[in-house]
């Protein structure tokens, strides 16, 4: 009796930040683990295809050095795209920049079902799609929690997996139908959701204290104002030890290795185990990034934000303060405060921000997200209206920049 062929899942991602990659191994993770040889799925970036335009490949290794060393440029860059004229023009280019990478890899893999976790994929994915009038299912998943960009939301998209409200409302409001709209959580590494250890069982595992307030701090090259609001709280006086996870930043690392600690401090560079070490912790200091948020939501910790990308993840800090799950603050005495008031009167305050904490958090979005991923997959078909009022605008835009479409697409029909 011959098996049906596994379904193929193709997941686009972009390393520009953690966030896209990390959502994109999640799902992978959970499908596989509840399918496992039914389906096959490959991750791909498109900005590192051989025919993407090198503007792209080099825009991810700056991506660093811009947010650190000009972060009001990056804050201006990052909002002025989001009007719709500017929008539109982002749009076109990366079209002509992406439109063979994402031609040739959806000729080559033949998906059943396409998750997109990078917003500027669309243009060029609809782009594909009008020129060769083919498709699959598209599911885009969207990793900002709370300023968003209107591309997340092209109407290109099947089903748009939502982490927040907020993020719903936002995709109403830039066009989306409700029905094609999900609130999903942010997936994460579904080894969050399976961990039932207690604290005391995961400190002994790790050779952590387990009488001690445990800090979890969450470093990396992006995390400025570390070193000075650790020196604070390590002469805090407070019954505190320190667990710090340097992101593989090595000069991080070679600093906090050299500090003299007053408090216990486990010093790590590169972790592989951020679910054990979440779930073994009490709270946990880091920069507003959605994927450490929404980890540490997963695992009800509160959050001391030192750090924040203006602009793209202003939202996320105001997420998890108007949610009452942690604080914002911009200096070491306002850190050595906000630490000392959660923990005075028997950290009663801490115990409120770590269950609204818990209630905020999504630990299972992973398998929510695989689910509907699934579903999709099984309604592959393809999608002729609505597409040819599209063409004339698309191929103009090709043929201004020599792109061979015609070539590619009597390649793809033959």
């Amino acid at each position: 009796m011959s098996h049906p062929a596994p379904k193929k899942v193709l997941i686009l991602t972009n390393d520009t930040g953690f966030g896209h990659r990390s959502t994109a191994k999640a799902i992978a993770s959970a499908l596989q683990e509840q399918h496992g040889d039914a389906c096959t799925v490959e991750i791909v970036n498109p900005t590192e295809h051989k025919d993407a335009s090198p503007i792209l490949r080099n825009s991810q290794s700056d991506y660093d050095r811009l947010i650190r060393e000009w972060p009001d440029f990056y804050r201006f860059s990052y909002e002025a795209v989001n009007d719709p004229l500017p929008s539109a023009i982002v749009e076109g280019a990366f079209t002509v920049m992406l439109y063979l990478a994402i031609l040739d890899i959806l000729k080559t893999t033949q998906p059943d079902v396409i998750v997109n976790t990078y917003e500027t994929y669309h243009a060029p994915l609809d782009a594909v799609f009008t020129m060769t009038r083919q498709r699959a299912p598209l599911v885009t998943t969207v990793t900002d929690l709370a300023t968003l960009h209107r591309s997340w939301f092209n109407p290109v998209t099947d089903l748009c997996l939502v982490p927040t409200q907020i993020a719903y409302d936002l995709a109403l409001n830039y066009g989306l139908p409700p029905e094609k709209v999900k609130v999903t959580g942010l997936p994460i590494n579904p080894a969050f959701a399976r961990e039932t250890r207690t604290r005391t069982e995961l400190r002994a595992e790790l050779g952590w204290r387990e009488d001690l307030i445990t800090v979890l701090v969450v470093g990396s090259t992006r995390v400025r104002n570390l070193p000075e609001t650790l020196h604070g709280l390590n002469h805090s006086g407070l019954p505190l030890q320190f667990v710090i996870a340097c992101g593989g930043d090595d000069e991080l690392y070679a600093h906090f290795s050299q500090v003299e600690w007053h408090h216990p401090a486990h010093v790590y560079n590169l972790v592989s185990n951020m679910p054990l070490m979440m779930h073994a912790a009490d709270c946990t200091v880091g920069k507003a990034g959605g994927l450490y948020v929404t980890e540490a939501l997963a695992c009800g910790l509160p959050i001391l934000l030192v750090d924040l990308i203006e602009g793209q993840e202003t939202g996320n800090a105001d997420f998890v303060v108007d949610g009452g799950a942690g604080e914002l603050v911009d200096n070491p005495i306002a850190a050595l405060e906000c630490l000392f008031h959660w923990l005075v009167k028997d950290g009663q305050l801490l115990k409120e921000r770590a269950q609204n904490a818990r209630q905020m958090g999504h630990p299972r979005a992973a398998y929510e997200a695989a689910d509907l991923v699934w579903q999709m997959a099984d309604q592959k078909q393809s999608r002729q209206t609505g597409l040819a009022k599209h063409r004339r605008s698309v191929t103009e835009l090709l043929n201004e920049f020599n792109i061979p479409w015609k070539e590619f697409w009597k390649e793809l029909g033959s």
